[in-house]
């Protein structure tokens, strides 16, 4: 369902940000993010002059080459746009995140390496979106993989990430009961 007829308005700003995952022939994945930001009228920035509409304000991408496990094995962070020329000069500190593991506690940790003056806001903020397509990317086909083989399931490493699959809910009982932790009454029904 879409969202509900708004109230009248002028579209101002858009960001895109779009995310694609990649299996390599070397067996690493290549997890791709490209952010975009641009305005729907002209207006004059300081340091770049007349932006016109449509003009990107921000055009940046990141490239994260992970293992099968999650753990970053590179990463490449690149500014085609921003709105001063200095900006570009910080994508060498993202070469920190090499080493760390996508899973609980990766936002954070992120931060820690890369935020304030130690980064750049709108490219920390890509990582987030470039993590969750990564793991939606692998595990489903680690997944695919182990079940072609004949390799027992494992525990889904979603289940209580969120209300639909908490583990005594409906979802889980539907689709994993071998996870299901809810009242005996809900099996039966």
């Amino acid at each position: 369902m879409p969202l509900s007829t708004p109230a009248p308005r002028a579209h101002v700003h858009t960001r895109r940000i779009e995310c694609r995952g990649y299996r390599r022939d070397d067996g690493l994945w290549d997890i791709e993010g490209h952010l975009v930001d641009s305005k729907t009228y002209s207006f004059e920035m300081q340091s770049r002059g007349d932006m016109p509409p449509g003009e990107a304000i921000h055009d940046m991408w990141i490239r994260l080459t992970v293992d099968d496990t999650l753990v970053v094995r590179g990463i490449e962070a690149v500014t085609d746009a921003s709105p001063y020329a200095i900006c570009p000069a910080i994508t060498p500190n993202f070469q920190r995140v090499v080493g760390l593991s996508i899973k609980s506690g990766w936002t954070q940790e992120v931060r820690t390496l890369l935020g304030g003056v130690e980064g750049c806001t709108h490219l920390v903020e890509l990582l987030g979106p470039v993590a969750t397509t990564a793991y939606q990317t692998i595990i489903p086909w680690l997944s695919r993989e182990r079940r072609l083989a004949g390799v027992p399931p494992r525990r889904p490493g979603h289940l209580d990430s969120c209300h639909a699959l908490r583990t005594d809910g409906p979802v889980v009982r539907d689709h994993w009961p071998a996870y299901y932790a809810g009242p005996s009454a809900e099996r039966a029904s």
